[in-house]
């Protein structure tokens, strides 16, 4: 299994945190956000990690890391990026990350062990996440539901009320040869405007659709975080040593 880093964007909304370098390079609390996923992403059994990259590409240079880059990163959106990976993509099960996340090495484990073509993670308990993000919570919440089955009923648009978001999907996700292919599948369906505008929960709507590959859904009640603007960095701090204190606990039962 593999692992592809999305770290095209700019990350405008960080401001100066992000004027001379890609988001997953901002530290917190002493380490960069990707040192802290390919630590996870490892953990998960990530035998090869790759970042695709696009603004301030040349920071990852001798770092040790496969690189995919998005030269047209700034006219582009994530898919485009992801697409970027596509020779991994197209021969092996490979995890995703948004660049721009941090999570527990669990919920990296939990979602490489779905047997699914298409899975991707979800916080459960989103709203206690948002609420020390955002002053309202709704603010930047997205439509998320499921089926029965546990596979993703709708996902991506503006969710106004709980009942429209029973989850919130994470920017982490894992996809088979076969899922990759549904994905290609999907975006190729629209014409090239439509596919080169088109987001990453609105291509994973799609796909739910379209319904020939369900998009499994795998709850990671956290801890985790985005960080999408500045004042996300205390939060994401606290976060951190959330983390920090669960692997050092799950080292002392290995030992």
């Amino acid at each position: 299994m593999k692992a592809v880093i999305l770290a095209a964007g700019r990350g405008h909304r960080l401001g100066e945190y992000t004027e001379d370098r890609p988001k997953c390079l901002v530290e917190i609390d002493g380490e960069t956000l990707l040192v802290r996923q390919i630590d996870a992403l490892s953990a998960a059994g990530a035998s090869s990690i790759a970042v695709v990259s696009g603004w301030c590409g040349e920071k990852f240079e001798g770092r040790g890391i496969t690189r995919f880059h998005n030269a047209n990163w700034a006219q582009s959106t994530m898919v485009e990026s992801l697409h970027c990976a596509q020779e991994w993509l197209c021969c092996d099960d490979v995890l995703v990350s948004y660049g721009d996340i941090i999570y527990a090495p669990e919920a990296a484990r939990q979602l490489a062990r779905a047997q699914a073509p298409i899975a991707i993670t979800y916080d459960p308990h989103w709203q206690d996440l948002w609420e020390r993000r955002f002053v309202d919570p709704f603010e930047d919440a997205e439509r998320f539901r499921l089926n029965t089955d546990g596979s993703v009923a709708e996902i991506g648009g503006r969710a106004d009320t709980s009942a429209d978001a029973t989850g919130q999907y994470m920017g982490l996700l894992k996809l088979t040869p076969h899922g990759w292919a549904e994905i290609e599948r999907a975006r190729g369906e629209l014409p090239g405007e439509e596919a080169a505008a088109l987001d990453m929960t609105g291509l994973l709507s799609r796909v739910v659709r379209a319904g020939r590959v369900p998009v499994t859904a795998i709850a990671t009640p956290g801890p985790w975080c985005e960080f999408d603007h500045p004042h996300d960095l205390a939060v994401g701090a606290d976060i951190v040593r959330e983390i920090d204190a669960l692997r050092r606990i799950s080292s002392d039962r290995k030992m």
